[in-house]
């Protein structure tokens, strides 16, 4: 039984000492850095990042001096506050990254890499799930400068899909005849 208490307070003091380690160095790891630790590449954001917060349930906010946009294998777009939960080879709950495919914008909803040596990332839109080369993201990018305007159209998830009946009616037309009306 001492051998196992012994074991516990080992481990105890181990966590403390790592914890209080991570905690005393903590103002000079950068974004970059926390997303090394956690198994994703260090160019997933800009060059230019002002500053961040990051807290114990993996919560974090990244502040850019102003919106960009950055060239990837697609265009991606960063607003000036972006903010989600890091955990192992993920970004969930993300905001304020939105990527371009054709001509539309769709935000990022979720990024992860699955398996490393795959050399694959994914970045989830919420309809579809669209893959990358992990090496496309291995150094921060320069980011440009964008203003907003009315012709950029973001594109939301939709909401969920009515069932066809209720997109489909009919019209009566002479009599009993009656016609697809869509």
């Amino acid at each position: 039984m001492n051998y196992l208490h012994f074991c516990i307070l080992l481990l105890s003091a181990l966590s403390f000492s790592t914890q209080l380690r991570i905690t005393h160095s903590f103002e000079s790891v950068t974004i970059y850095d926390l997303l090394k630790a956690y198994n994703l590449p260090r160019g997933l954001f800009p060059k230019g990042v002002k500053d961040f917060s990051f807290d114990d349930s993996g919560s974090f906010q990244v502040y850019l001096d102003q919106p960009c946009n950055s060239m990837y294998e697609n265009e991606l777009h960063y607003d000036r506050n972006i903010s989600g939960v890091l955990s192992l080879g993920q970004i969930d709950q993300l905001s304020g990254i939105s990527a371009k495919d054709l001509f539309l914008w769709f935000q990022v909803k979720e990024i992860r890499v699955d398996i490393p040596s795959s050399g694959l990332i994914y970045f989830d839109v919420g309809v579809v799930s669209k893959q990358f080369s992990l090496s496309s993201f291995e150094t921060p990018k320069e980011c440009l400068a964008v203003q907003f305007s009315d012709s950029r159209v973001i594109v939301q998830q939709p909401p969920a899909a009515k069932s066809s009946k209720a997109n489909f009616g009919y019209q009566l037309r002479h009599k009993d005849l009656a016609r697809a009306v869509f």
